[in-house]
């Protein structure tokens, strides 16, 4: 099961697995664009073996989740609530910055947030409050007016605990690509959004790649993965734990261990096993480590150009002298530096985001955070002494493409 890979067709089998549903996903979007409410019902007693009565989760059923969560967990909740809002406001952007650049010309930035953005938390393996937050808070922080939440049913009372923390406006009990197509086209029940951030299934990551002319999204975030740079320094059971971690989530869960010690390789299977044998969710686990392996490597230079080609969700590097191979990163979602930044901090406390790219995409998108919810418009005010030094420029360019007008709108103001 532990074994080596290749991975230039790692990469491959990552991208290849969205093709393989997409026939499924347009079918699914279709019915939700033809029947509304009807199909979201008819869907999720299809595919999720469960009959809505309401779409919508009232105000009561949130109330009465309170009562259904222990007291431990609620304060863990909150604590990881407030660390994941201080993370990110330290991302807020000003609203608006202007700069003079020279005499009689100010630019700079307006930003605003967004009005309306979806959420989707997945649901059926496991519960997700922790994606609840993760989700949420930085849009409320952005100042986002109305957020809303689709959950698959039966909906966890400890994610409408968290939802209920991070101060969601409507929570829909809906999963699936079916919830994605609710969110960017709309229903009777759920008014479209926005935009829409979350991670999911792969169905889940195709509906929102497909519904990008209708909606704007985060970024492809399906099935979890993590890569990991150790040399002969590292813990094998430090690792094996983290790739358990991982493959925990989904059955196309993916674990790479990139290393310069074929030894190490070879304990960290051993534990990996031993650990999955004794795993609650350990047919998960073996599935997703048919998806996982090692890579060795000549030295630590090779690892990183190994893991910067890669582009992982999460990258854990372990070696001796982490701070060198953190600089020669360039592709990752998030970075676990030392043996004892396990990638769950991350995932629940630390209060960076643990919504991430995945199957590469991190060499072009960046994980969640603020500025996904907001737009920036650029703002410019000049004065007639700035017209005159930039004028000339105008109107010669102007006149060069044609554009006649353009160069005229100039020329009128300059000769008042």
């Amino acid at each position: 099961m532990w074994k080596a890979l290749d991975i230039d067709t790692w990469i491959e089998e990552r991208q290849a697995s969205f093709s393989e549903v997409e026939g499924s996903v347009i079918e699914i979007v279709t019915r939700v664009q033809e029947k509304g409410d009807a199909a979201l019902r008819e869907l999720t007693r299809e595919l999720d073996g469960f009959d809505l009565e309401s779409i919508a989760v009232t105000e009561e059923e949130r109330e009465a989740a309170y009562d259904e969560v222990d007291a431990r967990l609620m304060e863990a909740l909150v604590e990881a609530e407030a660390r994941i809002a201080q993370f990110h406001e330290l991302q807020r952007p000003r609203d608006l910055w202007l700069q003079e650049t020279e005499p009689g010309i100010t630019l700079g930035v307006k930003t605003v947030p967004l009005r309306r953005i979806g959420v989707y938390v997945p649901g059926g393996r496991a519960s997700y409050p922790s994606t609840a937050l993760m989700c949420t808070v930085p849009a409320r922080v952005a100042g986002v007016s109305e957020i809303c939440c689709c959950t698959p049913p039966p909906v966890d009372p400890v994610t409408l605990v968290a939802l209920d923390i991070a101060g969601v406006d409507e929570i829909y009990r809906v999963g699936g690509a079916q919830a994605v197509a609710a969110m960017a086209l709309g229903t009777g029940t759920i008014p479209k959004v926005e935009k829409i951030v979350g991670p999911g299934n792969i169905y889940v990551t195709v509906a929102k790649m497909l519904l990008r002319n209708r909606v704007e999204i985060d970024f492809p975030a399906g099935p979890s993965e993590i890569a990991i740079i150790a040399d002969e320094t590292a813990d094998p059971a430090f690792i094996a734990a983290d790739v358990l971690a991982q493959a925990e989530h989904d059955p196309r869960a993916a674990c790479i261990l990139i290393t310069t010690d074929a030894g190490l390789a070879a304990r960290v299977g051993e534990a990996v096993q031993e650990m999955a044998a004794a795993s609650e969710r350990r047919e998960i686990i073996q599935l997703a480590l048919e998806h996982s392996g090692y890579v060795i490597v000549g030295e630590i230079g090779e690892a990183v150009v190994a893991a910067n080609t890669i582009a992982p969700e999460h990258l854990s590097i372990q070696t001796a002298d982490p701070l060198p191979v953190l600089s020669g990163v360039r592709n990752a979602g998030s970075i676990f530096v030392g043996a004892f930044a396990a990638v769950a901090c991350g995932d629940y406390a630390s209060g960076t985001n643990h919504v991430l790219p995945t199957a590469g995409y991190a060499r072009t998108y960046s994980g969640l955070d603020v500025n996904h919810f907001c737009r920036r418009s650029t703002v410019q005010m000049i004065t007639r002494e700035g017209l005159d030094c930039i004028g000339d420029v105008v109107e010669t360019i102007a006149e060069a493409e044609g554009l006649h007008a353009h160069a005229e709108s100039v020329r009128i103001r300059r000769r008042s």
